[in-house]
């Protein structure tokens, strides 16, 4: 009995990440491959702070119980590397599971994940017992990115909190979400004894703000983008762009794999939801592709300063 419960439960993760496995050769710049299941793991990006992100990971907004349980831990069956949660989503306590149960089974040490989480706007009050709310539900020692979620009343002193918590041990990065302009960043930045090593925003085909990405270089900051491919509700608007619809059929790749390797090649960090195992794998499977110059000029035009969201 128990070896067919053994069995069964090998062809459940065999199901969920069907096609994390690739004959294909990783590109050694970018991609590496696991040898245990050959998945392909996400470059990773030097930050400000000292420590190495992955350029690519699993957004979990919308995502809760065993839902978001089953995709982080699909996800890093998959070769993800990078987790993005946040207190608002209310949904910690189960990514922390889906974490546990990857390491548990072997798949992942702790050290090889990277989780992000966010100081919600109810907790800037209350910031530093907000972190240590994040630690509880997630069970772990320490996050690996702390953001403030948005601007909003207090968040200079939440940001202080932020730097009180990479002193104590409890975070190793830190950053900032939803602040869009040079002058938003500044006004964190001026009071900053840690430069913000992430800005998480909204970014995607037809809103790019390449301004803003540039501006940051001086600090070794750079951008995460949230909603990369357009989000719930908007997602077929960049899927169904015709020049990214060409350049798909050009590498035999699906658009929303064109608008991720347009992110990552552009230097963003991208962060793409799902609780689909087919969809979550595919969009890690985007390194052994690059665009041409050509093509990334002719994506950059489609930018028209358009956001989906107004937070």
């Amino acid at each position: 009995m128990l070896e067919k419960m053994c069995w069964a439960s090998c062809l459940l993760v065999i199901f969920l990440c069907m096609g994390c496995t690739s004959a294909r050769t990783a590109v050694p710049e970018e991609g590496k491959e696991k040898t245990a299941m050959t998945v392909k793991v996400s470059p990773m990006v030097k930050l400000n702070s000292g420590y190495e992100m992955p350029v690519l990971g699993l957004g979990t907004w919308t995502l809760r119980g065993e839902t978001a349980e089953r995709a982080v831990e699909t996800a890093i069956e998959c070769g993800y590397r990078l987790i993005d949660t946040a207190r608002y989503y209310g949904n910690e306590e189960a990514v922390g599971k889906g974490v546990k149960e990857a390491i548990r089974k072997g798949i992942v040490s702790r050290e090889e994940l990277f989780i992000t989480s966010k100081i919600m706007p109810e907790d800037y009050r209350r910031a530093d017992a907000a972190i240590d709310d994040s630690l509880s539900a997630l069970g772990v020692d320490y996050i690996d990115l702390m953001l403030i979620h948005q601007p909003g009343s207090n968040d200079e002193e939440v940001y202080k909190a932020l730097e009180r918590g990479v002193r104590a041990g409890k975070i190793r990065s830190i950053g900032i979400s939803n602040y869009y302009t040079p002058q938003d960043f500044e006004r964190i930045n001026r009071i900053a004894e840690i430069t913000p090593a992430v800005v998480q925003n909204e970014n995607h085909l037809y809103y790019q703000n390449t301004a803003l990405k540039e501006y940051l270089r001086q600090y070794g900051t750079v951008v995460e983008s949230w909603y990369p491919l357009g989000g719930r509700g908007n997602t077929q608007k960049v899927l169904s762009n015709k020049t990214i619809e060409e350049i798909s059929h050009k590498y035999g790749k699906t658009p929303a794999q064109i608008v991720l390797r347009w992110h990552i090649q552009a230097g963003y960090i991208v962060i793409p939801g799902s609780e689909n195992p087919l969809h979550i794998r595919e969009n890690n499977d985007i390194y052994d592709l690059q665009l041409s110059e050509e093509e990334m000029a002719r994506i950059a035009e489609l930018n028209k300063n358009e956001r989906f969201e107004n937070w």
